[in-house]
């Protein structure tokens, strides 16, 4: 056996015999791997086209950082990669060998190679091996035709495969660096595009192990994109990595086979809310391995491990990754960070098919994993699906779970649904399930294995048992079934054991009905010109100062109440804030400004998803109101009158007390910083952590100890460890006395004063420390994870205690609103059917005009045994719509508890308010105008009631004049007649005016009142002058004649050519009407003559 090593003369000449013999050993012990190398040759795999700038220049590794300080290294087994630089295929013909660039090999750097020498034995198995050339003019070539069993993480590197980043103070494994072979020559030869996909020789694939790893990882999540953990970033790959470059206008670019982007670390809640926001899917991939532990592992040269640790949808915004809160505001004061909805819902539906009912059922269970709140409904719906649209506006979900094989017209719903949205982050994410999961069979099984489990026992701190989910209809059961999978993926399960009885989303007992037409046209959530919540109800009541208190006060105004004493209760607590002298009521306003968001807080360690940082404010925050709360209780037990404000104040200081047991373990300084090591003060009931910690200190005393033997050796009492660059423990020794340093010590980093060492035992006993450190943290993390978990155990006495403070936060808001717009308390009357208002005021359009502009007050008088009809007519833009409007409104404030924009009001309570109102077709639905205007008022009839609030405005404008009139007549008096609800029918046809007279005692007619001012100038013959009409916006009773279109036309600024001409067609027109109606009154009249006197008497006064 030999090697062939050529070295040209150099001043080194002296060591060149050490050199070759080293060598020799190493590249002889390549032989072993002949029989392999043959075996691969036969099996297809060429790799002889190897050059050596492919896997022998410096590279960046996989994970976005480079490490210079990293160098291949030869294994301590000497198992290494076949350097044969001859083909040893068994093929007869041979491929021409391509030309190689050869790296120069400078004499200074085979000076280096003396330090270098491969232990093992070399077994040739009767072949020769042979060895690269090597001389001081051509450099090295190397080609192989196997890849290696054992090799180093460097080694990876130099393949162009993934290299994680690893601790500097890692004392690296001796070894043969081959990349000091390429990097020392003056060229290198640079990758072509073969180059570039040939097949990695230790894989045999063309993909490095990162990305094996990631198309491993996406192939079980396949909608979802990826964050991979390399080093200090975050990595996008292939089709992610562009689309996260779109989104999040980063830069992407090729890199080994995949196109990729990347991001900080730090910025990863930032660019993972952008991303949601968008609506994908997120999945955050971590490092599941730390350095030191893995270094001293079996498998410390392969990749590190990594999994999937969270996923992240608009519902699902759960845990430290998308929430690191450090100080209240963090979130609100960042401008480029996407902000927490106010409701982030996941709602689930399932329809099917009744065949004994012959209608469509639909199944809806909501859940809102961020606060916990959970609620199912099971109704009956038509074609238009207008029952599924009320619910989807009312919760206004962020995302909906359907099965695949969702209906035409529940699709086509959603999707204008999704798209209405002014913005895109606003839009509606539709996730399809297959639709397998939707069925009842495997729904049901999904339910029973859920609530039997042992852990997902009764936890609501009601007695235990199983949670009842008997009573559930199928399709309900068909909802949660998905969801339990859907939320089991996300880690977030936990959610739905909150109910034992699950809550109804709409119960028509407990609260006024307001269907989606109606929450639309009274502008009740929300404004119809941009969507905002400005100019709507919400708008003017919405004075919280929390945000759970914002969640519950939507909850109030979508769901007002129909039991009369919860209203009574609400006002009298209204009352009690406008009327007291009470010190109490300004402690708990102080109380309630600037809290964190509670709610979803005690949510996120319900989760075991928040950081110590979050945990700390709001259990400090608890502990502080269980502590000031405690202190006014007093007061309020003897100042406070209303019994809601009492037991709401009263309850709290219990239902808070565990708070503080929990704040009492935590050390301050250490829960701000992040720093689970430190986190725990009282390290009793940490056990696991305690041990940890006195290893960690013997191992500290022993280094310590060991100081006293390097002062002896290097005899400088006075000596001490000292710490650079992060580097512990070092021995400092001047150059001038590095003679005494022993050659056992390892030099760590030098200057040009003084050199720094590690003894073999500092070594060591460093390493080791490392190892306890990073086990330290990982066992802080599950002891963390168990803190957390006891924690949840008082999760729903704390979120009681918080759903007490957003009541009160509300009747605080409710309060201040009617002080500051001087409402009146309305009397709610439980038997009477009736609506009176005296100087009632629009309460949306009070607020938006302000001082300067004072709102037109009018009366209302609805009694449902006198009359419970007003048709209301007048000119255009007079104010009709505006009054309509403002009574159903101020209905819905007077149920929902608040104070009304009235001098005087009397309410019975209704069970409902129906709307139609305005005009617009519906082209996606393939629906006209007046189509449109039907289906609505078809709903009406079908679901109003005596106790029930309709309100039409212009029914029947959608068609011809006599089809629209003829319709409009006949629906109102089937509402006088038949329903008997309480009716404001407003109107342009002047023959819905006769009902007055077909019933006297239910139906007025009504108009808003105006000024007509003829033109003064004297009209030529053949033209005509459109009038001119000051608004009064004044109710009044009796019917308008007209409707004055014309000055509308002038208002919008229609030219003056065309005015005149509409203004003489409308003579014309009222001429000719005029003409009919006076012959058919000749008519009549001389049809009932009968005498020839009275005969020529007409005839001498009509002619």
């Amino acid at each position: 056996m030999h090697a062939r090593f050529a070295v040209g003369k150099s001043k080194s000449s002296k060591s060149k015999p050490n050199i070759q013999t080293s060598i020799s050993k190493f590249f002889a012990a390549a032989a072993t791997k002949k029989t392999e190398s043959d075996n691969a040759n036969k099996s297809g795999t060429n790799l002889n086209n190897f050059h050596p700038g492919v896997g022998l220049k410096k590279k960046h590794c996989e994970d976005g950082v480079e490490s210079p300080g990293k160098r291949a290294k030869l294994s301590h087994d000497g198992d290494l990669e076949s350097m044969d630089t001859n083909d040893t295929s068994s093929d007869s013909t041979q491929e021409p060998r391509p030309q190689t660039s050869r790296a120069a090999l400078s004499c200074s750097t085979l000076e280096k190679l003396k330090g270098f020498s491969c232990a093992g034995t070399v077994q040739t198995n009767g072949a020769e091996a042979r060895g690269p050339d090597l001389s001081c003019g051509g450099g090295l070539m190397v080609h192989s035709r196997e890849p290696t069993h054992s090799l180093t993480g460097a080694n990876r590197d130099l393949q162009g495969e993934e290299k994680d980043v690893e601790d500097d103070d890692q004392k690296p494994a001796p070894g043969f660096s081959l990349g000091q072979f390429a990097k020392a020559g003056t060229s290198v030869s640079k990758r072509n595009g073969t180059e570039a996909s040939a097949p990695n020789r230790r894989t045999k694939s063309i993909y490095t192990p990162l990305e094996l790893q990631f198309m491993e990882i996406k192939e079980q999540h396949k909608d979802t994109l990826l964050c991979v953990e390399c080093g200090y970033k975050y990595r996008f790959f292939g089709e992610d990595a562009e689309i996260a470059a779109k989104e999040l206008n980063i830069f992407c670019h090729m890199d080994h086979n995949f196109m990729t982007a990347s991001i900080p670390t730090h910025r990863l809640f930032v660019h993972v809310r952008r991303l949601v926001s968008k609506g994908y899917k997120v999945g955050v991939v971590k490092q599941t391995e730390t350095t030191a532990i893995k270094a001293s592992g079996a498998n410390k040269s392969s990749l590190f491990t990594r999994e999937l640790s969270a996923l992240y949808t608009k519902s699902t915004l759960v845990g430290e990754d998308v929430n690191p809160l450090l100080k209240l505001g963090d979130l609100e004061d960042a401008e480029d960070v996407v902000r927490d909805t106010p409701n982030s819902y996941l709602m689930c539906v399932y329809e099917t098919w009744d065949k004994h009912l012959k209608e469509f059922v639909v199944g809806v269970v909501a859940v809102q994993p961020t606060i916990g709140d959970l609620m199912v409904d099971c109704f009956k719906d038509n074609a238009s699906r207008s029952e599924l649209e009320s619910r989807v506006l009312r919760i206004q979900p962020v995302e909906i779970l359907v099965p695949s094989d969702l209906s035409e017209e529940t699709e086509r719903l959603l999707r204008n649904i999704s798209v209405a949205s002014v913005q895109e982050d606003d839009r509606l994410r539709i996730e399809r399930r297959e639709s397998c999961q939707f069925e009842y069979d495997a729904a049901l099984s999904t339910v029973k294995s859920f609530y039997s489990d042992p852990s997902h026992q009764r936890q609501d701190g009601k007695e235990k048992g199983p949670i009842s989910y008997h009573t559930l209809e199928r399709p309900v059961i068909c909802c949660l079934g998905p969801i339990i999978q859907y939320l089991t993926e996300f880690k977030l399960e936990r959610v739905l054991l909150s109910c034992s009885s699950f809550k109804r989303l709409s119960s028509e007992t407990d609260c006024m009905v307001l269907n989606a037409t109606t929450l639309r046209n009274l502008e009740v959530l929300s404004n119809q010109t941009t969507g905002a919540v400005k100019g709507s109800l919400l708008w003017v009541l919405d004075h919280t100062q929390t945000a759970f208190g914002k969640r519950l006060m939507k909850k109030w105004v979508s769901q007002p109440l129909t039991s009369l004493q919860e209203i009574r209760d609400r006002q009298d607590a209204v009352a009690e804030v406008l009327s007291s002298d009470s010190s109490v009521v300004p402690c708990i306003r102080s109380l309630l400004n600037r809290l964190p968001d509670l709610e979803r807080g005690i949510c996120s360690i319900y989760h075991k998803k928040c950081s110590t940082q979050e945990f700390y404010l709001i259990s400090s925050t608890l502990a502080r109101l269980a502590t000031e709360l405690q202190s006014v209780a007093p007061l309020a037990q003897a100042q406070l009158r209303s019994s809601l404000l009492q037991s709401l104040l009263l309850g709290l200081p219990p239902l808070l007390a565990p708070a503080r047991d929990f704040l009492r373990v935590l050390n301050e300084n250490a829960a701000k910083k992040g720093d689970k090591t430190e986190l725990f003060a009282d390290l009793t009931d940490f056990p696991l952590i305690r041990g940890r910690k006195e290893e960690m200190q013997t191992v500290l005393q022993e280094i310590t100890e060991h100081r006293r033997e390097v002062r002896l050796t290097l005899k400088n009492p006075s000596l001490d460890y000292v710490t650079v660059s992060g580097q512990e423990f070092l021995i400092e020794v001047k150059n001038s006395m590095s003679s005494m340093v022993p050659g056992d010590w390892i030099k760590i980093n030098s200057t040009k004063v003084v050199g720094r060492y590690h003894t073999p035992f500092i070594a060591e006993k460093h390493r080791h420390l490392l190892r306890l450190r990073e086990q330290l943290v990982i066992d802080c993390g599950r002891e963390w994870i168990n803190f957390l978990h006891s924690f949840g155990e008082h999760y729903y006495i704390l979120r009681k205690a918080v759903c007490h403070l957003a009541t009160v936060d509300c009747i605080i808001s409710l309060a201040q609103v009617a002080k500051e717009n001087n409402y009146c308390r309305p009397e709610l009357l439980e038997a009477e059917r009736q609506i009176v208002i005296r100087d009632g005021r629009h309460p949306v359009i009070d607020v938006l005009l302000g001082e300067q502009d004072q709102y037109v007050p009018n009366d209302t008088h609805l009694q449902g045994e006198g009359k419970r009809a007003m048709i209301i007519t007048g000119p255009n833009m007079g104010g009709k719509s505006s009054y309509i409007r403002q009574v159903a409104l101020i209905t819905i404030m007077a149920q929902l508890g608040s104070f009304v924009p009235a001098q005087e009001a009397s309410i019975g309570v209704v069970d409902g308010i129906y709307t139609r109102m305005g005009a617009s077709d519906n082209i996606a639905r393939g629906r006209s105008t007046f189509m449109e205007e039907l289906l609505e008022a078809s709903e009406i009839l079908a679901r109003a009631t005596s106790r029930s609030l309709v309100i039409l405005d212009e029914l029947g404008r959608g068609t011809s004049t006599h089809d629209g009139m003829a319709i409009a007549y006949a629906t109102l008096e089937f509402f006088i007649e038949t329903v008997k609800s309480l009716t404001l029918f407003v109107t342009h046809y002047p023959p819905l005016c006769e009902l007055e007279r077909v019933y006297p005692e239910h139906v007025g007619n009504y108009h808003m009142s105006f000024l007509l001012n003829e033109p003064d100038t004297a009209e030529d013959e053949g033209e005509a002058q459109p009038e001119f009409i000051t608004f009064l916006y004044q109710l009044t009773e009796g019917a308008a004649g007209r409707s004055y279109g014309l000055n509308v036309a002038r208002l919008a600024a229609i030219p003056e050519p065309i005015l005149r001409t509409a203004a003489l067609k409308s003579k014309e027109l009222e001429a000719l009407v005029d003409a009919r109606r006076k012959n058919v009154k000749r008519l009549s009249d001389i049809w009932l003559i009968t005498d020839k006197e009275l005969l020529a008497e007409w005839i001498q006064s009509n002619l």
